[in-house]
């Protein structure tokens, strides 16, 4: 079988690519705003309804395992019925989040939230590589996935000044009204360019059966991906769950603080993926690109656990955590393309980037009954060590693609 997704030649003008990624961008930026729908609030939840950490917790694990079962089909039916009909979909399921996020009276309705965030945000990783994938020159695809993950990013640093803010100036129902006008104001936007994100499907052969559509499984490489994704993202989940009620209860930061910490994380990383799209243009080795990154940013939140840099320094060390992981991105997203079967790059990443979605379920359960316990330095540094673990399966993901091409 082999590897790598087509692309457009290279002489597709460089104003259409632009585009392309720029719309491409916008949807996966508001796709990790909805990672972050309910966690920037969750201080005022939490009081407001009486919850504990593993019952927010328990939130975050319902939206990533929907997210990733949901993933793993989607891929199936964007490369069947094509990648924009789906994105717009997923839109009008974030829509319906947000306006139940708004009526909220209780536990039950918040676990709805998560399920219709689940469901809407599944489809989008397969969603954006098909598009981007098919419709941006190969020369400039390290720039389109370093936008790809720059605006992820910037969606990641937007909710929770959005959410905090919003909830500051009026509520939090307010707040969650105001992100159902943004989702259908951004659904417009795309309905009106649409004929740039429209994506060829995949027609089965003549005599191939339905079981060659998972041919792709029986690759170790993929497997290896999908490690990899579940390990960091896990500790990626720490950070955007956690990070804040830590800082409050170890260093006694307020709520305003300990947010903007998180959006500093987030903007730090933005930057990242900035750098890192030069740097995957021109690496030879992604995987081992991915893997210092990784490895450094493992270390530095080892730092921060210890809490010897006091509120300022732990905060400063975080937002420096996620410019080193940020730098990984593009690497890391030319190294699943790499790894990618020609034909099924929706299948794949739908498969691949479920191990994201796994990781952000577990983790909230695991690190949550850390928080439980007041073990606020231990989850810090075991996320850490699962950061770490992520990079021998960088390495791993490497290996095992060069063994598929030679």
């Amino acid at each position: 079988m082999s590897l790598g997704a087509s692309s457009p030649p290279p002489s597709v003008p460089w104003r259409e690519d632009a585009r392309v990624m720029a719309l491409v961008g916008l949807a996966h930026g508001i796709s990790h705003f909805t990672h972050l729908l309910l966690p920037p609030l969750f201080p005022v939840l939490m009081s407001e309804f009486d919850l504990s950490f593993s019952q927010v917790g328990l939130l975050m694990s319902v939206f990533f395992v929907i997210s990733g079962l949901g993933q793993a089909s989607a891929g199936f039916v964007v490369d069947r019925f094509g990648a924009r009909p789906v994105l717009f979909g997923s839109l009008l399921l974030f829509t319906a989040a947000a306006l139940t996020a708004s009526m909220a009276d209780g536990y039950a309705a918040l676990l709805l939230v998560s399920v219709l965030a689940g469901l809407g945000n599944a489809p989008f990783h397969p969603v954006d590589f098909s598009i981007l994938n098919q419709r941006v020159s190969a020369p400039r695809l390290g720039h389109a996935f370093s936008v790809h993950g720059l605006t992820g990013n910037l969606g990641w640093a937007a909710a929770p000044v959005f959410l905090v803010g919003i909830t500051a100036l009026a509520d939090w129902r307010a707040a969650y009204l105001a992100a159902a006008v943004m989702y259908l104001a951004v659904l417009a936007l795309l309905w009106w360019q649409r004929d740039h994100l429209e994506t060829e499907v995949v027609i089965r052969p003549p005599g191939a059966t339905r079981g060659s559509d998972l041919a792709f499984m029986k690759l170790p490489v993929v497997w290896w991906c999908f490690a990899f994704f579940l390990l960091s993202t896990m500790t990626l989940a720490v950070v955007q769950t956690y990070s804040a009620s830590i800082l409050k209860a170890v260093h006694a930061v307020s709520l305003e603080a300990a947010t903007f910490t998180l959006t500093a994380y987030m903007l730090c990383g933005a930057l990242g993926m900035v750098l890192g799209g030069f740097v995957a243009g021109k690496a030879t080795h992604t995987d081992r690109v991915v893997g210092g990154c990784m490895g450094a940013g493992a270390l530095l939140m080892l730092l921060a656990a210890t809490g010897w840099m006091g509120g300022t320094g732990t905060m400063i060390v975080l937002a420096i955590t996620g410019l080193a992981v940020g730098v990984a991105g593009p690497s890391r997203d030319m190294m699943i393309r790499r790894a990618t079967p020609k034909g099924a790059t929706g299948r794949v990443y739908g498969t691949v980037y479920s191990g994201l979605d796994v990781g952000f379920a577990i983790s909230p359960l695991i690190f949550g009954a850390f928080m439980d316990r007041g073990w606020y330095g231990v989850t810090l540094a075991g996320a850490a060590v699962v950061l770490m673990l992520s990079v021998f399966a960088a390495l791993g993901v490497g290996r095992r693609t060069a063994e598929v091409q030679a």
